[in-house]
């Protein structure tokens, strides 16, 4: 017998070997399931060799001691880069402590290796006391394998023990997998439909096919209090498993190999490569990620499908709250069909046949938000090649759709609708965006998926308890029509499915077609085609002074009417919350409505005015009790500023800028730092000087500081108030309270003269890494010489990287321009960054706004 040191010297060449063997022939075959159980395989053989070296010479001894394979590893799982799952299985308490050493070696010999061992140790009788706190080994048991040891020790667990342990702890071990899977979904947002999803953990991927796989093994076990023989789930269901999980392994193991780690995130380049090597396909012609991603998109769709089938149908596994509802609730009564426990089941199987059942089942579904019964959907789609011949549409279909778009679930039944593919039989203009994934860094869902998720925003805003959600759901309850703007998200991206050229016009020609076949009515048509082909406009106008009359006037003009008005508002609102989580920020919800109020008064003839100090509208009249003393300071500071500066900060805020300018005297540069809850917030205020705004940034950017977003103004004495707002990207403030104060004072001695900013920039600049960039951004520079009376627009649109801002804003001040108003925005890597300039006092003529675009160009190509 060789020593322990050469063998693990064998073993490690004979590793390394295997594992290059096996990535030689999946990159030649692409077999995922191949190369899973080729390395299982070798690391059982480098495991009953160490057995055999370490702990017994005969394979199967010592008694009362053996060894395991549990989880993935149990199941023949290994992929790659995955974790090794081991269980060291002793018949008694005594044996464990008698042999810690050796398994502690054997342990450590495994991890030599570079193998990432996840080992576990019991004795038979712990691993018959299930821990609700720790589910998780109790699932790993149903995979259980052995490996080496003890045969009869193996089969007491395996024969024995599991299935009374199961039969006994079936309802709080159903309970604690749904539970855990419910927590992952909404990690998730509940969906599939992700631009850059991970294959093992988001809905639908080989967490999910596992979690199905263990519902139906243990709701089985629990009723024949033995493992089951034969197939737990129907034909047509592991067919649709089987394809699926073949796709997964592949891909997985794609993942695998790419990354050189267990690394499952299909990341936008995995996706090009994948796609470029047809993974997980059969297909001859050459696919682009978009269509591979379709394929994904349908084995996660079945993966997901299943367990939400099997999550509804199993009472065991429903939640707590889910178990107390039912116990109460009153089921809906219908002549077409019944409920039971939450699930909808057809009176007649034979009633689809009438298209106009069909298109009440979802109207059902969506009025009560219940779900599908196994036996409906396959009903379903058994009906579906005669709805395919003859689908219903004009008036009839609009007459359905509209009512099932006003249902408060309306989301969920056309997520079914869509997954059991018949909306887009019903809705043919939805199947070029059916999974589509465009990359932009923004969205997180594909299109299909936005364009519900924004439906499904609006139907919660009566949920919500949040004060500006609050003023959007009365709008909401304002509307005349409700069911056009729902039609409008549903279509307003259809445009994102034809090739080049701009989505929003693609869009409005697609819902032209998709109007005409549902015959709606001239007046509706063209509200929705309105909402379509504007649905970016409220955006844009974010970009502009909201604040600044000119800018209101002219997108109220385009409005039109106090209805389009609203529904556009609500449909930007809505548009907006379904592109990610974070993307609409209280700022931003804010800006949505002072737009929309700002537009609304408009368009009732009482637009906004530039406020002056004397004016005696509300906000000046607050101000004014909380500084009675100081009257005649009070409207020298406020003179002059732009309307937008009363409007953006509070009343206490304004009180504060300008005791802030009081203090004068004693310095000229007064900062303010103060943590809110996404960002931190740093407020100048001083006499307005040549470069401070670019200067300002330039410090912030010397710290290491993201901006995402500023407010620049200025009032007639030549005060200034800027507002910054960044994240710490290196955490200095967080981790280091005595730097709050250097922070503020590094600010105050550039902006005195005293520090160098060109030295410090260049101290960072030799600091920083280089820019990661997932989605290239073109530069765009636009003047606008039209939304503002006293001022030229500039709209500068680029890659986000460190120092942007002050690269731009020094620019300018090169240029001999004066920023009279900076607002600064970021999605996701692009910066759209917008300012408000004059020069001499004046708008810039046309040969300063070419000398300034070049300028920028330049300076903005630069590295």
């Amino acid at each position: 017998m060789s020593t322990a040191s050469s063998l693990i010297g064998e073993l490690r060449l004979s590793l390394a070997e295997s594992l290059a063997k096996i990535a030689k022939e999946f990159a030649e075959s692409g077999n995922g399931r191949a190369a899973v159980a080729q390395r299982t395989q070798v690391i059982e053989e480098i495991l009953r060799r160490l057995w055999q070296e370490l702990i017994s010479a005969d394979l199967h001894q010592p008694n009362d001691f053996a060894l395991v394979a549990t989880g993935g590893f149990g199941r023949g799982w290994l992929f790659p880069h995955s974790d090794v799952d081991l269980l060291f299985l002793y018949a008694d308490r005594s044996g464990e402590s008698t042999r810690k050493e050796t398994i502690r070696r054997f342990s450590q010999e495994l991890w030599d290796l570079k193998l990432k061992l996840s080992p576990a140790s019991r004795y038979l009788a712990e691993c018959d006391r299930f821990d609700a706190n720790n589910t998780e080994f109790t699932i790993s048991l149903l995979d259980c394998r052995y490996l080496a040891g003890d045969q009869q020790l193996f089969a007491r667990l395996h024969s024995k023990l599991i299935p009374k342990l199961v039969a006994r702890e079936s309802k709080p071990l159903l309970q604690g997998l749904a539970e855990v899977t419910r927590e992952r979904h909404a990690k998730f947002g509940h969906t599939v439909f992700h631009l850059e999803p991970n294959l093992k953990e988001t809905p639908g991927g080989l967490r999910d096919y596992n979690v199905a796989c263990w519902l139906a093994l243990i709701s089985a076990m629990s009723k024949l209090n033995d493992w089951p023989e034969g197939p737990l789930m129907r034909a047509p269901i592991r067919k649709h498993l089987d394809s699926a999980l073949e796709f997964l392994m592949a891909a997985r193991c794609f993942l695998h190999f790419r990354h050189g780690r267990d690394d499952n995130s299909l990341t936008w380049e995995a996706q090009d490569e994948a796609a470029a090597r047809k993974i997980g396909t059969s297909e001859t012609a050459a696919l682009t990620a978009a269509d591979w991603m379709r394929i994904y998109f349908g084995h996660a769709r079945a993966v997901q499908r299943t367990v939400t089938q099997l999550l509804e149908e199993i009472p065991e596994s429903w939640s707590t709250l889910r178990r107390q509802f039912q116990g109460w609730k009153s089921q809906p009564v219908s002549p077409d069909f019944s409920v039971v426990d939450g699930l909808i089941f057809l009176q007649q199987s034979s009633s689809l046949q009438d298209h106009e059942t069909l298109l009440r089942l979802f109207h059902f579904m969506a009025e009560h938000g219940l779900k599908l019964s196994t036996t409906t959907e396959q009903r379903i789609e058994q009906a579906l090649p005669a709805v395919a011949v003859a689908p219903p549409r004009g008036a009839e279909l609009w007459l359905y759709l509209q009512e099932t778009l006003l249902q408060p679930h309306a989301a969920d039944a056309l997520r079914a609708m869509h997954s059991l593919r018949l909306l887009t039989l019903l809705l043919p203009e939805l199947k070029p965006i059916d999974s589509l994934v465009v990359r932009d860094f923004y969205h997180r869902f594909t299109v299909d998926e936005h364009s519900i998720v924004a439906i499904e925003s609006l139907h919660r805003l009566n949920q919500s308890q949040s004060e500006w959600d609050k003023r959007f759901a009365e709008l909401l309850a304002e509307l005349e029509d409700p069911e056009l703007l729902y039609l409008a998200l549903l279509l307003h991206d259809t445009g994102k499915g034809v090739p080049g050229g701009n989505h929003v016009e693609a869009s409005v020609e697609i819902a032209s077609r998709c109007l005409d076949r549902l015959d709606v009515d001239l007046q509706e048509r063209a509200m929705v085609l309105f909402l379509i082909g504007n649905h970016l406009e409220m955006s844009a106008q974010l970009r502009r002074d909201i604040f600044d009359p000119a800018t209101v006037a002219a997108f109220a003009e385009k409005m039109g009417t106090p209805e389009r008005l609203k529904m556009l508002c609500l449909l930007t609102y809505a548009d907006i919350k379904a592109v990610n989580p974070e993307a609409l920020t209280p700022w931003k919800a804010e800006n949505v409505w002072q737009l929309y109020i700002g537009a609304a008064n408009y368009l009732n003839r009482s637009a906004d005015h530039r406020v002056h100090g004397d004016a005696g509208n509300e906000k000046l009249a607050r101000l004014r009790t909380l500084a009675p003393v100081t009257g005649a300071k009070f409207k020298d500071f406020v003179e002059g500023f732009p309307q937008r500066y009363l409007l953006v900060h509070s009343a206490e805020e304004v009180m504060r800028h300008m005791a802030m300018a009081d203090n004068f005297g004693h310095n000229e540069v007064q900062v303010d730092l103060k943590r809110g809850r996404h960002w931190y917030e740093v407020t100048l205020v001083t006499k307005d000087r040549p470069s401070l705004f670019a200067t300002l940034t330039g410090v912030l950017a010397a710290w290491g500081m993201n901006i995402v977003k500023a407010n620049a103004f200025s009032n007639q004495a030549g005060t200034v108030v800027d507002t910054v707002y960044f994240t710490d990207r290196f955490r200095t403030l967080e981790l280091n309270l005595s730097e709050w104060e250097r922070f503020k004072q590094s600010i105050t001695a550039v902006l005195s003269g005293r520090s160098d900013i060109e030295k410090i920039l260049r101290d960072r600049q030799r600091s920083e890494k280089t820019l990661n960039i997932k989605v290239a951004v073109e530069t765009r520079i636009d003047f606008d010489d039209e939304c503002s009376s006293s001022t030229t627009l500039l709209q500068v649109i680029a890659q986000d990287r460190p120092r942007l801002l002050h690269k731009i804003s020094s620019s300018l001040a090169r240029q001999k321009c004066n920023i009279e108003i900076a607002l600064i925005d970021t999605e996701g890597q692009m910066a759209i960054d917008v300012f408000y300039l004059t020069s001499g006092g004046k708008k810039l003529d046309g040969s300063q706004k070419a000398q300034i675009s070049a300028a920028l160009l330049e300076e903005l190509g630069k590295p």
